[in-house]
């Protein structure tokens, strides 16, 4: 199969790696792409939400296959457009991608069909959402409805804090549109999970579970960002969790899109909390989360275009999925100043340490090839991914990897996967 991937980032670095393993792929292209990319595939410059470009690229280099891992683009209806032209894309549909694109249709759903969640308020008017405010139980969560590049969740811990988190979203519009409704959501406490899942509108097959870190800074401290790291397996995922989220979260999910006349087709990712009263839904995004990608792909034996091609075809139910009986650690390497101002051109050496060394992997993220010369080009530059016989070494592994890499600006956090230690 002729491959089009559309994105740039780490995930789309962790797909390629794995798409290149398969003996169903016969040439790989992708759009935009990024400096690591280009090892295994064909980088066009083409954007993400180019929709009319990427449709014509992939009619004239007869593409057989789209893989849409971006949420933008999915939100957006990219795969409707390709699907419109007789061309297989593997992602959510625009009316199912509304899972991630709006966390208001996603609360109501689960207060629908009775999926367990935080309790919560919907405004669209910041008047109306200063008034709940005043006489509301901190600390509080305020979410900006639609797409924020994980930077949209505010915890606001008394009414100060949270008047001005409204201001931020809803009247200076931070995070553009995304802020014109906004989810007020209780606080909970507990072990954040993530397990991300091949759906095909009716068959879901769970992979194996992750932890990010949100936050820029150690001990989960400043703003919250796309993610600086990430470990797989979750030691807090245990046997009697995974059966409770089978039970109550998991294939609900799915019915209940499928009820709404929404099939979802692609990749679902659950964020969980780990509270006292069990497990509740976080979130929901509708595609391989970054950097949760990077530590869960390497650990997947299956080959991932004919899981894919599965969820596409609607033949999901006849595949196992397997992942190693070991563990990975990313930590992503970013430019001093992310989330907020950075420098973009900064040189990068010692990628080249990476090359033929088993179980470590540098996943490009924020990168650009310039004359030869490897660059970085956005916030979060690479995720440094290393595997283990167990999560401390990986933990391990991955730190020492760090040190291999170079450039100026070079930001990290230190307590990746700490809380392996706690386990």
């Amino acid at each position: 199969m002729r491959v089009l991937i559309v994105g740039g980032g780490g995930r789309e670095h962790a797909i390629a790696y794995m798409v290149a393993k398969s003996p169903l792929a016969d040439e790989i292209f992708c759009a935009p792409g990024n400096a690591g990319i280009e090892e295994y595939a064909k980088c066009v410059p083409i954007g993400a939400m180019e929709f009319d470009k990427l449709v014509d690229f992939a009619q004239e280099e007869k593409i057989d296959f789209v893989i849409v891992g971006m949420d933008d683009p999915l939100v957006g209806g990219l795969v409707d457009r390709f699907e419109e032209v007789g061309i297989f894309a593997f992602g959510p549909r625009k009316n199912a991608a509304i899972l991630e694109g709006s966390k208001a249709f996603s609360k109501e759903l689960m207060k629908k069909y009775d999926i367990p969640t935080a309790g919560y308020d919907t405004f669209s008017e910041p008047q109306e959402a200063l008034a709940y405010l005043e006489t509301a139980k901190f600390p509080i969560v305020l979410k900006a409805d639609g797409l924020a590049l994980g930077k949209g969740v505010l915890i606001c811990n008394d009414f100060e804090e949270a008047k001005a988190g409204v201001n931020t979203i809803m009247i200076d519009k931070k995070f553009g549109s995304a802020g014109n409704c906004m989810v007020i959501e209780e606080f909970m406490t507990g072990r954040e999970v993530s397990v991300l899942s091949f759906v095909d509108g009716k068959t879901i097959r769970t992979m194996t579970s992750a932890q990010d870190h949100k936050r820029i800074g150690d001990n989960d401290t400043g703003p919250n960002t796309g993610g600086m790291g990430t470990f797989s397996p979750s030691p807090f995922y245990t046997k009697e969790v995974e059966q409770f989220c089978i039970d109550n979260i998991y294939q609900k999910t799915v019915d209940a899109m499928a009820c709404e006349g929404r099939p979802f087709v692609g990749v679902i990712f659950f964020g969980l909390m780990l509270t006292k009263d069990g497990p509740k839904v976080l979130e929901y995004n509708a595609r391989f989360g970054d950097p949760e990608a990077q530590v869960v792909l390497p650990r997947m034996k299956n080959d991932i275009l004919e899981v894919m091609k599965a969820c596409v075809e609607g033949r999901l139910d006849e595949i196992d999925l397997e992942f190693e009986d070991n563990a990975a650690v990313c930590v992503v390497l970013a430019s001093n100043g992310y989330p907020g101002a950075y420098e973009k051109g900064l040189p990068i050496s010692g990628l080249d340490k990476f090359i033929d060394r088993d179980g470590y992997y540098c996943f490009h993220a924020g990168t650009k090839n310039d004359n030869g010369q490897i660059v970085t080009n956005g916030g979060r530059i690479l995720g440094i991914t290393a595997k283990g016989a167990d999560l401390k070494s990986a933990r391990a592994n991955a730190y020492r990897a760090v040190d291999w890499v170079e450039f100026d600006n070079k930001y990290y956090r230190h307590d990746i996967g700490k809380a392996i230690d706690e386990a």
